[in-house]
């Protein structure tokens, strides 16, 4: 059992009772987004796949990453194939990560290869940045201003 206690919440993978959210990715190569997961966020790899299909976990945060290789329709999803984005300028969804200090963030996470679109931009209030992991998904990093609340 791998768990994050975060303030009084507890996230737990695989959930001893409800429910824990994870993100899937469909990667070209699981390895890959494993190390740079691992490597750019500091994540923890509890699982790396296997040739079976399995995907491979990694714990970032207060969060899991799932990282598969995809493929075609399987009998839960008759008509889904799961693939790469075939254009990297062309984005449906992204991880969405909040920092205290974006340009520690900035200044670290590029040192640790972390490919960012700009440096960090002022944008509605706060400032944001965004990464292309290996497989072009982005990533948005953002410092929200003093005194904005949440919820």
């Amino acid at each position: 059992m791998n768990q994050v206690q975060v303030g009084q919440n507890s996230y737990v993978m695989p959930p001893q009772n409800g429910f824990t959210v994870a993100h899937f990715l469909t990667v070209a190569d699981v390895e890959r987004s494993l190390r740079f997961y691992e490597m750019v966020f500091g994540g923890v790899i509890l699982s790396r796949g296997n040739s079976r299909g399995a995907p491979g976990y990694i714990r970032i945060a207060n969060t899991w990453l799932l990282v598969n290789p995809g493929g075609g329709p399987t009998p839960d999803k008759p008509s889904v194939t799961l693939s790469v984005p075939a254009d990297p300028d062309s984005v449906s969804s992204f991880m969405n990560i909040r920092v205290a200090d974006i340009q520690a963030c900035y200044e670290l996470w590029r040192s640790r290869g972390a490919e960012f679109i700009t440096e960090p931009k002022p944008k509605y209030g706060e400032m944001r940045c965004y990464i292309r992991d290996p497989d072009s998904y982005i990533i948005e990093v953002g410092q929200s201003n003093p005194g904005v609340a949440y919820g």
